[in-house]
């Protein structure tokens, strides 16, 4: 509980500040651990080795593997800020690219499934989707230190989102959409045979969750993949994917409608693969001896 409490002195520090002094601290911070994290840059470049081959220079990995720390930094510092601001500053931010196709079904009074992934500022865009779009309901995996939950609690729910912990989750979800309510979902981590369904992502077949589809299949509700870029870290775009509807229930739809995503998902990181976290074992279950080179 110390512990906690000497970070919510910080925090009232960090915050009381200029935001370009806090953003400097956080980068700071990020390219000190990048010099300590040996483990974690060999992951991050056997996962970009992996996923592109010979697609990228030695510069261009180690941009990346940098970059990793660095936006972990400003996401945590985003959900630092998210506690106090408003959605008119979450709005000052942030650009919608094809909002109308969720404003119109949103009018139809359908709640919406949206994917997204741990990619570029995530904590932005789904403080933005959740309180300029419409309120969604939300997984969350709890801090191994429990003190520090309910920090994380009031920055989601600062902005509208309802959020349920990992363990009993679903449920949680059906509920939502059975109430015409929407839910957000992140698709990028590991999955396996019981949870998931094979598909290709940069070209080696693995598993990936098909939570989605089956709601989205369930509740008669469409998927739509939400994902937040940006060029300069001070202006972002939020960009909605065509909406994907699952009609039949089937073992086929059900793939053809997670394979949908993971293609989306492979295009945007290819088109801007320094925003995605690259740190974690995304092909350990079927691919583990990449990580034991």
């Amino acid at each position: 509980m110390l512990l906690y409490r000497l970070f919510l002195l910080l925090d009232t520090f960090l915050m009381a500040l200029p935001r370009s002094w806090r953003k400097g601290f956080f980068t700071s911070l990020a390219a000190l651990a990048h010099q300590f994290a040996p483990s974690r840059n060999k992951v991050i470049q056997q996962n970009l080795a992996f996923a592109f081959k010979e697609g990228l220079s030695d510069a261009d990995k180690k941009e990346i593997e940098a970059y990793c720390y660095r936006n972990l930094a400003l996401n945590l510092l985003q959900t630092m800020e998210n506690r106090r601001n408003s959605a008119v500053t979450i709005a000052s931010f942030v650009t919608f690219h094809n909002r109308e196709k969720v404003d119109s079904l949103l009018a139809q009074g359908r709640g919406i499934i949206f994917v997204s992934a741990h990619f570029g500022n995530w904590e932005l865009g789904g403080a933005a989707l959740s309180s300029l779009i419409t309120p969604v309901a939300s997984i969350y995996k709890g801090f191994s230190r429990q003190e520090f939950d309910p920090y994380l609690f009031e920055a989601r729910s600062n902005h509208r989102m309802e959020l349920a912990e990992k363990n009993g989750a679903l449920k949680h979800m059906a509920k939502t959409l059975k109430k015409n309510g929407s839910v957000l979902l992140m698709i990028d981590q590991a999955s396996n045979a019981k949870y998931g369904v094979s598909a290709d992502f940069f070209g080696h077949s693995i598993y990936h969750s098909s939570t989605a589809a089956h709601l989205a299949n369930k509740f008669n509700v469409p998927i739509v993949g939400v994902y937040i870029t940006t060029e300069n870290e001070e202006d972002y775009t939020i960009t909605f994917e065509d909406p994907i509807e699952v009609e039949q229930n089937s073992e086929e739809a059900i793939l053809e409608a997670t394979i949908k995503q993971v293609n989306a998902l492979e295009r945007l990181i290819k088109e801007h693969p320094k925003l995605w976290f690259w740190c974690h074992k995304r092909w350990k279950g079927e691919y583990k001896e990449i990580y034991s080179a």
